[in-house]
């Protein structure tokens, strides 16, 4: 199965609907399910194309998740956030896996200022936390009461990879 990560085209509406309409993807997501094909057309042109590192996760060229890195600027130029999903249906293959230790590997190459990529991910999601640690992220810890999910105030786990620590794409 061939990976791999690319930039969005409006073109992947339908196979971007099949994981942001499906709430099993976005309980955890800082967003609603997308209930339509317009709101996510709009989604993918307004927010995926022009963003400066947001990539599909493809399989054989068919988008089947996303996976987001937005770096900071400013004195926040040295660290970054990423975020992802994948459509229900590939959890647990590590393909996610796969496609954050991609994402990693280009990204610290891409910005030459970012020595830190952070993650936060909702305690209780569990196999999103694995996924990083597989992907040689450090749990930095818990942080109490941090966010609103969906409204409800959530406690969040905190993951780093720091440019100096060991990553590949592979």
């Amino acid at each position: 199965m061939a990976i791999n990560l690319r930039p969005f085209k409006l073109t992947d509406v339908d196979d971007f609907m099949l994981m942001a309409g499906d709430d099993k993807v976005t309980c955890h997501t800082g967003w609603n399910t997308f209930v339509s094909r317009d709101q996510a057309l709009t989604f993918i042109r307004d927010v995926c194309m022009p963003h400066p590192w947001n990539r599909s996760i493809c399989i054989d060229d068919q988008t089947i998740g996303f996976i987001s890195v937005s770096p900071g600027s400013g004195d926040d130029r040295c660290r970054a956030e990423i975020s992802y999903a994948i459509a229900a249906k590939y959890w647990g293959q590590g393909i996610c896996t796969k496609a954050v230790k991609m994402a990693v590997s280009q990204v610290f190459k891409d910005f030459p200022d970012l020595i830190r990529i952070q993650a936060f991910v909702a305690a209780e999601n569990k196999a999103s936390q694995r996924v990083l640690e597989k992907a040689g992220f450090l749990r930095e810890g818990i942080l109490r009461k941090y966010s609103y999910v969906k409204g409800i105030i959530k406690d969040v786990a905190i993951f780093s990879i720091l440019s100096e620590d060991t990553h590949s794409p592979e």
